[in-house]
């Protein structure tokens, strides 16, 4: 059977001025062509070779000796090279460049951009891009809590969080819950440093992307000393504030703000009282 989007070991069954068909073995009758420019010198009916197989403008099944970017079941960053009305289109090194349609985008791209896809098989079956990339990402990395990560941004829910590929192979969630702060700026496609929180029963990792305990302490409660300088010396609100409040004007959460205030407190830098905060002289 021949399978699109993936390589193959198949033999050379016919061959003919513009090419050669390659089949499998004992199944002649589904045959695919290798253009001649690509056929390897001394090859001849009965010889195998293995090639890559998609679609051609024509979308007719062709075989390739060519190396795409990008197979089935994999995820890579493939770049745009044309915007058109129905959708984009990348480069992934073969002739014909790899749809990716309107539906199967996360963010707009735009030409030029580098946008991380797999690749899926449509109705017509033909090999197309996706930036939904969940489905091929693996669940089997040797992460463990606490381990300093890099990965993608491929997608953002209000309800689950932030989606991200570690080392875009990996699946990876920021929590909805722990998207404040700095969290709250992270955009899809964005290269992100992230501490494992949390390595799931599946295998899929929670992030994290601020630094935990006494670190994070230390720059939350530097940011509430700079508010407070910006205010001329006395904050207008306290720990007693709203979350929604506390949020809007600091980016932490209401347990970060109590934090870093205690921690200004313990230190005698400022004054707490129950509507604002005040350096203390």
């Amino acid at each position: 059977m021949i399978k699109l989007g993936q390589y193959q070991t198949l033999k050379v069954v016919k061959q003919v001025e513009f090419g050669v068909y390659l089949a499998e073995e004992n199944v002649k009758d589904e045959r695919v062509l290798l253009p001649a420019r690509q056929v390897p010198e001394g090859l001849k009916v009965g010889d195998e070779i293995e090639v890559f197989l998609y679609k051609d403008s024509e979308d007719r099944p062709i075989a390739t000796t060519y190396k795409p970017l990008l197979t089935m079941g994999e995820v890579k960053r493939l770049k745009v090279s044309q915007v058109t009305k129905v959708g984009a289109f990348l480069s992934w090194g073969l002739d014909k460049d790899l749809f990716l349609p309107f539906k199967q985008q996360t963010v707009k791209v735009s030409e030029g951009d580098e946008v991380l896809v797999s690749m899926y098989m449509d109705k017509s079956s033909r090999l197309c891009a996706t930036m939904n990339v969940y489905e091929a990402l693996r669940n089997d990395s040797t992460y463990r809590k606490d381990n300093t990560v890099t990965g993608t941004v491929y997608q953002i829910s209000h309800n689950f969080g932030a989606f991200v590929a570690v080392d875009d192979i990996y699946s990876a969630l920021i929590p909805a819950k722990a998207m404040y702060g700095s969290a709250q700026k992270i955009k899809i496609g964005e290269e992100i440093t992230a501490r494992v929180a949390s390595v799931l029963p599946d295998g899929r990792l929670e992030l994290a992307v601020r630094d935990k305990g006494y670190l994070q302490r230390n720059e939350d409660s530097e940011l509430i000393m700079k508010l407070i300088s910006d205010e001329g010396g006395v904050l207008p609100f306290s720990d007693k504030a709203s979350p929604e409040l506390i949020l809007e004007k600091t980016g932490m959460s209401k347990a970060q703000f109590k934090r870093a205030v205690g921690k200004l407190l313990k230190e005698g830098r400022i004054n707490l009282g129950s509507d604002r905060i005040e350096l203390r002289k």
